[in-house]
């Protein structure tokens, strides 16, 4: 039979190899997934390990980033999401229902918590807050289904006591979720941070930030080693057509082989970093982990492999410099640019006022106005140069 020409070109018999062994893994781009024949069309089942029916299900391209972070983080399971809140809002929409009680630290990433009290006021959850440095402010009810953690919190980067709250929750029969972006499953395995082989339930991990190391790709992850969860997980995940693109997925594998060792230059620049802004004057509290008089700095030491840590580093100013002067130092500087997010290229500056941000009262931290440090791939003589000039742009006390 002799096609039209334009059906020739959409069926041409004449096709180049499909599979040649090259460095990085060939990028799948797929909606629809052609069924070899109608024994494949209806002997296949969602729960398969790799279901390939339709594009929203997964592609080699998907599934191979999935089962890297997976194995990154420790865990067996892992769905990929369009960005690390759209993560975290699956685990709530998984696992929440009316009624249920769900505790957040209070020094929680914001999205997250302004999506909780969204939930509670048109759903009925309810959200209780504790404070991540105490764990018998954790007191979970019958009613408890959900707890989340946080490794270091975000903006204060206090680390909580793991083990204590871990071993609670599991006692309470509590899920366990810890946003693991921070961390990034390099400073600990999430699934096993203690002599006693203690582990969280899920990581949720903003692959926006290290993974994809560039600032220009958005992707979140769910990860975790229970079938039982993440069947649960896919289930929500499949009925929410959450999926992400061949294209973002293929950058973010291409930037995994220099994940730990980027992670390891942006945190030794920041512990360079933090030893200098301990001396100086304007400073009144620099927080970090490695910083011995840091909120949970025995517990980080006690969980994180090596001590490793993140790039960020977070500092109070004098409660006697106003928000005036403090967005003057931050638009003084030159080669920390004005955004959010972490872990990309470019060193980064954001400014927080606490006393918005709390629900409980934080003993540990001092008045003042907050900014937070993100430390790119910058030369640490020259960030630190940089934050020396923008100091000079403060009063005089």
């Amino acid at each position: 039979m002799k096609n039209n020409a334009q059906t020739e070109l959409l069926h041409a018999e004449r096709k180049a190899p499909q599979y040649i062994s090259t460095v990085q893994p060939p990028l799948f781009r797929a909606s629809t997934i052609i069924f070899q024949n109608t024994d494949a069309l209806f002997n296949r089942h969602w729960s398969d390990p790799y279901d390939y029916s339709y594009g929203t299900h997964g592609t080699p391209t998907t599934f191979t980033l999935s089962d890297q972070i997976a194995q990154i983080e420790g865990g067996k399971y892992c769905l990929l999401a369009p960005s690390g809140l759209s993560a975290i809002n699956l685990v709530n929409s998984c696992f929440l229902s009316h009624g249920d009680e769900v505790w957040v630290a209070d020094n929680i990433y914001g999205p997250n918590m302004h999506h909780l009290r969204h939930l509670e006021s048109r759903y009925g959850i309810s959200v209780k807050v504790y404070n991540p440095m105490d764990v018998e402010s954790f007191q979970p009810s019958k009613r408890a289904k959900l707890i989340w953690l946080e490794a270091a919190g975000s903006v204060t980067l206090e680390f909580p006591d793991l083990v204590g709250l871990v071993n609670k929750a599991k006692t309470a029969h509590v899920l366990t979720a810890l946003d693991n972006t921070w961390g990034a499953g390099l400073a600990f395995n999430a699934f096993d941070f203690s002599e006693q082989h203690l582990g969280v339930d899920l990581t949720i991990h903003a692959l926006t930030k290290y993974p994809s190391g560039g600032a220009d790709i958005l992707m979140g992850s769910v990860v975790t080693q229970n079938k039982e969860l993440y069947q649960q997980l896919f289930q929500i995940h499949a009925l929410q057509g959450i999926c992400v693109s061949g294209d973002d997925s293929a950058q973010i594998q291409r930037s995994l082989a220099s994940m730990r060792m980027r992670y390891a230059h942006q945190a030794e620049s920041t512990l360079k970093i933090l030893n200098w802004l301990q001396q100086q004057e304007p400073c009144v509290q620099v927080l970090h982990p490695a910083a011995p008089d840091s909120a949970g700095h025995s517990y980080w030491k006690e969980v994180c492999s090596s001590a490793q840590s993140a790039g960020l580093v977070s500092v109070i100013f004098k409660a006697a410099y106003d928000l005036t002067a403090i967005r003057k130092f931050c638009d003084s500087l030159q080669l920390f640019k004005l955004g959010f997010s972490w872990g990309g290229p470019i060193s980064l500056v954001m400014l927080y006022q606490l006393n918005e941000m709390r629900t409980l009262e934080s003993d540990h931290l001092q008045s003042g106005i907050l900014v937070r440090f993100c430390i790119g791939l910058e030369h640490a003589d020259d960030l630190i140069a940089d934050l020396k000039q923008a100091l000079q742009h403060l009063p005089l006390l």
